[in-house]
């Protein structure tokens, strides 16, 4: 991905709580929804998505890392684990992930693996993102296409 290329994703609501996710390209769309009592568990909700977000970049940027040292890695395994916990208004938050990778094969097997662990979290957009705190500008807009809110001053 280039960095000039902007990142453009659509979702539709299909009912309830569940969206129709389209990556606008050969991707398969992706069907997420809410947990019940409020959705009925068709897909992975927001929370979840953003807990594989974090885990899959660490997972790439890790292998990225040890093939750039020419190391060839066999697969690895990713574990996230998160808890929500209320904020100070009483608000569900996501405060803290823990992601475990575990490699195929001992460390012996990988040369420079010091150097490989010492920047492989720099890599990984996502997570040096959600660490540094993403702007997120919102607008709403009505069928005629008032926008009726906005919050935020971010610049794609």
């Amino acid at each position: 991905m280039s960095a000039d290329k902007e990142i453009r994703l659509t979702l539709s609501q299909l009912d309830g709580y569940a969206f129709r996710i389209d990556f606008g390209d050969a991707l398969p769309e992706l069907l997420s929804d809410e947990p019940s009592p409020l959705g009925n568990d068709r897909g992975p909700n927001p929370s979840r998505l953003l807990l594989a977000a974090v885990a899959n970049c660490l997972s790439a940027s890790l292998i990225f890392a040890l093939r750039k040292f020419k190391n060839e890695p066999g697969p690895l395994q990713a574990t996230v684990t998160s808890k929500l916990e209320r904020n100070s208004e009483g608000r569900w938050r996501i405060p803290r992930a823990k992601v475990e990778l575990q490699l195929a094969e001992g460390s012996e097997a990988h040369p420079q693996i010091e150097r490989v662990l010492a920047q492989f979290e720099e890599f990984c957009v996502v997570t040096q993102s959600v660490r540094d705190g993403i702007e997120v500008e919102v607008e709403v807009r009505d069928a005629h296409g008032t926008l009726i809110h906005h919050r935020g001053a971010a610049t794609p």
